[in-house]
């Protein structure tokens, strides 16, 4: 495994949430920009009728952004309504359509996960997961943790500095589609967070064996499954073990695992 460069890793991370945020920030000016084109349309009208009836019209108008925001503390991100709890600018859970979308994970370049997001049952973390991909948000982030016990079996990735910190400036909830019995089934795709049920953000992991977590706390956001290269993902990282585990047994992968690339689309 290559030494790692804690700068380059960190101006890396720095530079892929830039990019995020500017291109956030574009398809919102142009979202703005389209509503306001609207709404000058809808006024022009409105001023025509009057003119030809001889009424005197004053128009004013004014733009609200009704976008929320949200966080996430190793989970991945949804975007949504001004929902209670929510921090930062999160995706609209509308973006999912409460369809089924289908696409790809491929990790170091040779590992190709397929995968599918359940816009029905998890619409805000479908959504944010929708919005992540395709704005490139994963590509060159890392796979940090790795556990490979007895009924804990996982692969957590997503963290914008690639160790379990970073994000895209949001964290986001509710918790949606939580097995009742704390049982996560092999190829499942479920969010990390921390305590709170809404630090919900840009981490996820990878159920590559049957594994039961505590849901004392609530559980975990059950967002799609893997459909197909699970095998692959097992033996060329999973199985090659965990470097110095830590006291819960889980920790970073011996084998150094990035996400190279990411698609999503709305299944037709």
């Amino acid at each position: 495994m290559a030494p790692k460069n804690p700068a380059r890793d960190n101006r890396e991370a720095r530079e892929r949430l830039r990019l995020y945020q500017a291109r956030q920030g574009l398809h919102e000016r142009q979202r703005r920009r389209r509503k306001r084109d609207d709404l000058l349309g809808v006024g022009a009208l409105v001023l025509v009728a009057a003119l030809a009836t001889g009424s005197q019209l004053a128009f004013a108008g004014t733009q609200r952004d009704d976008t929320a925001g949200a966080a996430a503390t190793a989970t991945p991100t949804p975007s949504a309504s001004a929902t209670p709890g929510n921090t930062g600018d999160v995706p609209s859970k509308a973006i999912a359509k409460g369809a089924t979308w289908t696409g790809s994970l491929t990790l170091n370049g040779s590992i190709d996960l397929g995968i599918e997001l359940d816009g029905a049952k998890a619409p805000q973390a479908a959504s944010v997961e929708i919005s992540l991909i395709k704005e490139q948000f994963y590509n060159g982030t890392s796979c940090h943790r790795l556990a490979d016990s007895d009924g804990l079996r996982f692969l957590q990735c997503g963290s914008a500095n690639g160790d379990g910190t970073g994000d895209a400036g949001f964290q986001y909830g509710p918790l949606e589609n939580v097995p009742s019995d704390g049982v996560y089934d092999e190829g499942t795709i479920a969010i990390a967070r921390s305590s709170s049920p809404y630090s919900q953000s840009t981490q996820f992991f990878i159920v590559y064996g049957d594994t039961t977590l505590d849901g004392s706390t609530g559980g975990y956001t059950v967002v799609g499954k893997v459909t197909s290269g699970l095998s692959e993902l097992r033996s060329e990282i999973a199985d090659k073990g965990i470097s110095s585990p830590g006291d819960d047994g889980t920790g970073e992968p011996k084998v150094a695992t990035t996400i190279t690339a990411a698609t999503i689309a709305e299944e037709k």
